[in-house]
């Protein structure tokens, strides 16, 4: 479990109005908020989808007592994994076009809420293209509202994780987007297969990183991951560098892929991620000659249980607000 101070001096004993949990497939990230969405406390755990599958009212309950105190009249929004058909309640997928600022009215009311607390769920994002193209999001659409929140209503973005996605915004609503499997893909093969033994023993080599990436430009992903094994048997590359040079690859198969596709963006790319894996892609944009820029993805999410709050009327006491 990780824990952070809140970040205003004596807020601590605040009874929370507002609860924010981004729940993922082996992640919880919990946040307590004033009236006003101003952070009070926040902390996170393993205790994710598959680590309380059948039991997410309870673990709810569990997640608030800890963050606590909670006002009895407190609105709590729940985002992620949490509303797939693994999780507490299938949510069904909005589609993509819809201006973001309405996700607040796409909620779905958790009916067996402990506590009788107001509890809702966000919606995931389906994009539907030609060709039968399909993609799916649950978790990154509230990310992006809270990139909108923030004044980023246009561009193109990139959510860097287990399943990265790359999105096209459009005056707040989702144009279009792609997922890459390169985080699952990254922690399989450092696990599982012939390169597991290369990367298990990380070391920070910029260089390898950068090779990964020029790599990534030369042929199909799978080449380009048997060219690491390659690289260092034929003691072209040290085997303490082998993740690094691994990681490369995969992010530049993204950038490399993303920019085929998409163009050559005229305005940065937005990088909303955790600082380690923002800082990756910002160093893959550089080399690869792209205008990008980082929003801390924790920074992202704040300002969309605010957005979502605002959305729904919540006020102090727990009734919609009037205009």
């Amino acid at each position: 479990m990780i824990v952070r101070a809140s970040p205003a001096a004596g807020s601590d004993a605040a009874a929370a109005e507002i609860v924010g949990i981004d729940w993922g497939t082996t992640r919880r990230r919990v946040v307590a908020l004033d009236a006003r969405a101003r952070l009070l406390r926040e902390w996170e755990d393993d205790a994710g989808m598959l680590g309380v599958s059948g039991r997410f009212a309870a673990a709810l309950d569990e997640a608030l007592q800890r963050v606590g105190p909670v006002a009895g009249h407190a609105l709590v929004l729940m985002a992620g994994m949490v509303g797939s058909a693994q999780g507490w309640h299938a949510v069904p997928y909005v589609e993509a076009g819809s201006p973001l600022e309405t996700l607040a009215q796409r909620l779905f009311e958790v009916p067996d809420a402990p506590r009788g607390l107001r509890c809702r769920i966000v919606p995931g994002c389906r994009w539907r293209g030609e060709a039968g193209a399909v993609d799916v999001m649950r978790g990154e659409e509230t990310q992006l509202l809270g990139a909108v929140a923030l004044g980023r209503r246009d561009g193109g973005f990139v959510l860097p994780g287990t399943h990265s996605k790359w999105v096209a915004l459009r005056d707040g609503r989702i144009e279009r987007f792609r997922t890459y499997l390169s985080g699952e893909l990254f922690a399989l093969l450092s696990h599982h297969g012939t390169l597991a033994p290369l990367v298990r023993e990380p070391r920070e080599d910029a260089a390898a990183f950068a090779d990964g990436v020029r790599a990534s430009g030369r042929g199909a992903l799978s080449q380009v991951l048997f060219e690491c094994r390659a690289r260092v048997v034929a003691g072209d590359l040290p085997a303490a560098s082998a993740r690094d040079w691994l990681s490369g690859a995969l992010i530049g198969t993204e950038w490399h892929d993303a920019l085929q596709r998409l163009g050559r963006p005229s305005a940065p790319v937005c990088i909303i991620g955790t600082a380690g894996l923002a800082a990756l892609h910002l160093r893959a944009a550089q080399q690869l000659g792209v205008p990008a820029e980082t929003l801390d993805a924790r920074e992202a999410q704040l300002a969309a249980w605010g957005a979502l709050a605002r959305g729904l009327g919540h006020s102090p006491s727990g009734r919609r607000s009037t205009p």
